[in-house]
């Protein structure tokens, strides 16, 4: 009995983990994120193509990634069961990464902050010469509603979901190799 737990305590001790490589995120020296395998990432390749996988493996200054075919299938009770109707497998170099993210091409919300920020500004400066003109048709409604849109542009338009460069803005990738040569 003594031996079998004098073997379980000192086992572990004798055993030697692989250590991971990993990728990291930076932006001039602070870390914003840390890539490793088994978490997920979402980029945008230099080649165009749009990954949202699992990190099965960084190797090699590589990126070895499984991306699951999920479906929406409609059942007859009228609510909707997800399917994994299949993965794929891919490899990229870390220096293969654009950008992290995507850009939403449905709606644009950076684009339209710039409409409301516009369109308020307008309205706030015809009320300005309304008032000067004839201060009679003169609304101060009007005026706080033109400059409370374009506030509301100004901040849609700082809201906007973008995607982040590599290269750009001082964001780089660093990868740390932690295997013994």
């Amino acid at each position: 009995m003594f031996r079998t737990i004098l073997i379980f305590f000192l086992l572990p001790a004798a055993l030697q983990a692989q250590p991971s490589d990993f990728i990291i995120l930076k932006k001039k020296d602070r870390t914003i994120q840390t890539f490793y395998a088994g978490t997920n990432i979402e980029f945008v390749s230099t080649g165009g193509a749009y990954r949202n996988a699992l990190i099965t493996q960084i190797k090699n200054d590589s990126i070895f990634l499984q991306e699951f075919l999920v479906r929406r299938i409609p059942s007859t009770l009228g609510f909707i069961i997800y399917d994994t109707a299949g993965s794929f497998r891919y490899a990229y170099n870390y220096k293969e990464i654009k950008s992290f993210g995507r850009e939403n091409k449905h709606f644009n919300v950076s684009g339209s902050g710039a409409a409301l920020l516009g369109g308020g500004t307008v309205l706030a400066l015809a009320s300005g010469v309304v008032y000067l003109a004839d201060r009679q048709k003169f609304s101060p409604g009007l005026l706080v509603a033109s400059v409370g849109l374009a506030g509301l542009g100004y901040l849609m338009m700082k809201s906007g979901s973008k995607a982040i460069v590599v290269g750009r803005n001082n964001y780089n990738l660093q990868y740390m190799n932690m295997s013994a040569r």
